[in-house]
């Protein structure tokens, strides 16, 4: 499938969705939204990919969303409508099956990191930037950024980002819990392309399974995120994977999974 406003390639183990508006800076469009998510259902069909790697290119990950479309949007309807458009892109990545890896050189700014924020992990380059800027325009993050943000650094960790509106740095993001890994300059996509390489060796049902259970699990009490963990482990304890898994590891032989 070709797209408008991203390539896409299978490197390794990983689908790999590279945002490609080099003249936007790949701010977020309608059709970039449209476009990740339907590379982001080729992926899911396809056995041989072990997780997706959404990147920006070597220089930047994103500016933001794209302006020209967001300064259109001057009532609650057509707010409605746009911010809908971005919840389904968000909700792509984060029910997808397979693990999402965000790979970060440069600038991740404001929509660019509300798309960040709903991959599974963050890899980011030591000159990786951050920042949620809405307030500098009299606006408020619409994208999930005020939800998402604070479930993954913490309430006043995220409150300081979104009051300043003002850049972090990589550093700073590591400190937080803003990324998973910080890497050499350049080399971002290679740390995610190595993590998509190690969950290849896991199985894909338990993984895809873990997800559902972690994503869900966030948004309920305890007693009932447990009682629904139980429910997926019960039905991945009936699959050949589980069974392939504990023979592999009693017979102290690699396991042959087949997402079955």
């Amino acid at each position: 499938m070709s797209f408008e406003t991203i390539t896409t390639q299978i490197q390794r183990s990983a689908f790999v969705i590279q945002l490609n508006r080099p003249t936007r800076r790949n701010a977020v469009s309608e059709q970039m939204m449209d476009d990740i998510v339907g590379a982001c259902g080729e992926a899911a069909e396809n056995k041989d990919v072990s997780a997706i790697v959404l990147t920006g290119g070597s220089e930047y990950f994103s500016a933001g969303a794209d302006l020209t479309e967001a300064f259109q949007v001057s009532t609650a309807l057509q707010g409605r409508r746009y911010f809908g458009h971005w919840h389904r892109l968000n909700d792509a990545l984060e029910q997808s099956p397979k693990p999402v890896i965000a790979a970060i050189e440069g600038f991740c700014m404001t929509g660019g990191l509300e798309l960040a924020l709903a991959a599974d992990l963050r890899v980011a380059s030591e000159n990786a930037t951050f920042a949620i800027t809405s307030s500098r325009i009299g606006t408020v993050a619409g994208a999930g950024g005020t939800q998402r943000l604070p479930r993954v650094v913490g309430m006043a960790n995220a409150l300081d980002l979104l009051f300043a509106a003002e850049p972090i740095d990589s550093a700073e993001a590591l400190r937080i819990g803003l990324i998973n890994r910080r890497t050499a300059n350049g080399s971002a996509l290679t740390e995610a392309l190595k993590l998509a390489d190690h969950y290849a060796t896991r199985a894909p049902i338990a993984l895809a399974f873990v997800k559902r259970a972690v994503h869900r699990g966030m948004q309920m009490d305890l007693a009932s995120a447990i009682e629904f963990e139980t429910m997926l482990v019960t039905t991945v304890y009936g699959t050949e994977d589980k069974a392939e898994g504990i023979a592999a590891f009693l017979e102290k032989r690699q396991a042959n999974f087949k997402g079955a």
